[in-house]
Order: structure tokens, then sequence, then C-alpha cells
């Protein structure tokens, strides 16, 4: 199993560098348009996203549009789980694990897990049955497993496959959106 999600991951790796990143960040904003027409976002008082890494579905334009409307939360890691904070800004985060941008912590800092009602994952692959890939570590596996809210991923069409190997502890998506559809 595990063999088979490296090889994905090789694969999808491949096919995002066929892809200039002015197209990616073109397809990045059409898949965040599709997802603020969506009731769940409309609904949604507290968001957890993410800051993208590149090849990723770019978030910046995103959260710098909604942070001052909505609560808006990034995680960042400590230890080896996903907290989340709220992102206040360009200058509220920093660069951390991974080289993620990430909240910057203070000793004032509060975890928002509690307050979030949606929470817009990446992924490296995806399926249409609503199984994610991602980077393996599971970080995003263990903090969805917290969180009782609707999980919805972003991603690229050309990660969605018609199926992907999956381990009993991987967290399926309630909806998947991507520059051309939405899975739900």
């Amino acid at each position: 199993m595990n063999e088979e999600k490296q090889k994905l991951r090789r694969e999808i790796a491949l096919q995002k560098r066929q892809f200039p990143a002015t197209l990616l960040d073109e397809w990045s904003g059409l898949i965040f348009r599709r997802l603020e027409q969506t009731d769940l976002f409309q609904k949604a008082r507290a968001i957890a996203c993410y800051h993208a890494l590149p090849g990723e579905v770019q978030t910046v334009s995103f959260l710098e549009r909604w942070y001052q409307e909505k609560l808006i939360a990034l995680p960042f890691v400590e230890k080896n789980e996903l907290k989340l904070l709220p992102y206040q800004g360009k200058e509220s985060v920093q660069r951390g694990t991974f080289g993620i941008w990430e909240p910057i912590v203070t000793p004032e800092s509060v975890s928002v897990e509690k307050e979030i009602d949606l929470i817009i994952v990446p992924g490296v692959a995806f399926d249409r049955q609503l199984n994610r890939l991602g980077r393996g570590k599971g970080f995003y596996d263990r903090l969805l497993t917290q969180l009782n809210i609707p999980k919805l991923g972003v991603g690229f069409s050309f990660q969605v496959r018609e199926q992907i190997p999956v381990d009993p502890f991987d967290q399926k998506l309630d909806m998947l959106i991507t520059e051309q559809e939405i899975i739900e």
C-alpha cells in the first residue's frame, strides 16, 4: 500500500511540473470562486484553511479576502499534531515546520479547533469516492478525526483519479472542488 501511495505521489509531482505556476494560480482562483459559492462556505463562520506550498492550490488571495469577515484559521505543527490558530494577515505568519507558513505562536495564542465549522484541506491526489492522499505524515488525518465538521478538499483536476489507495485511518472528504467540477 505504502509503495502504491509513493508511486502516485511521484506521478502527481511529475504532472504538476508540466503546468506553469501562472496557470496553477489561475486554476486556484477558479477553485476558490467555486468554493465561495457553496452553501458550506456561505454558512460557515469559522474556516480552517492552509497556507499553500508551491504547486498546491494557492490560498493567499482567499486568506486575504476573507480573514476580516470570517474567522480564518491556519494549522501549525505542535509536536506531532496540527493545531489551529487565527490568521490575522500576512504579518501573522512565519515559516514553520517543513517550510510551511504557519501562524506565529505567542504565549497569548489560543487554539480555535472548537470554533471551526468548515475545513479546507489540500491533498496530493483525490478520487471520486472523496478519498484524499496527503504527503504521508498523517497530520491532516489526525486533525480531521478530531473535527466533526464538513471536510472540503481542493485540488486540480489532474490530481483526481477514479480510485486511489487508502488505509483504514485515511479520512474521507465531504466535497472536492477542482477548477473543472465539484465532486460530492
